[in-house]
């Protein structure tokens, strides 16, 4: 998979959202079509992520440990990402995330 560099024809939420005290920032972008992406970074942190809808996590630059949260987290399988890779979170699940060294920059592709 090639790194997008470069989103033509969007419009961008300008604020904003911050979770986990500034330890994620991101910024909404929607398609003249009306699909939803959002471009954002973590800092290193070790997080946990809800979501609503189904999701693709695209590395931009950096790299995450991942682990999806089933019905035995101890079991659950972490998995190392990087620039150029992705991965899919189902919708109403739970995800954990651990940045070390460096920012992990990424966009988030819902549904």
């Amino acid at each position: 998979m090639s790194i997008t560099e470069h989103i033509d024809g969007i419009a961008v939420t300008t604020k904003a959202s911050v979770y986990f005290d500034g330890k994620c920032v991101s910024h909404g972008i929607q398609f003249a079509d009306g699909t939803r992406k959002s471009v954002g970074v973590i800092l290193p942190a070790a997080l946990t992520f809800s979501t609503g809808a189904p999701e693709i996590m695209e590395g931009v630059s950096g790299s995450c440990r991942v682990r999806l949260q089933g019905s035995d987290v101890q079991a659950a399988e972490w998995k190392t990402y990087g620039a150029g890779e992705s991965f899919a979170v189902p919708g109403n699940a739970r995800f954990d995330i651990e940045v070390s060294d460096e920012p992990y920059h990424y966009i988030c592709h819902y549904g």
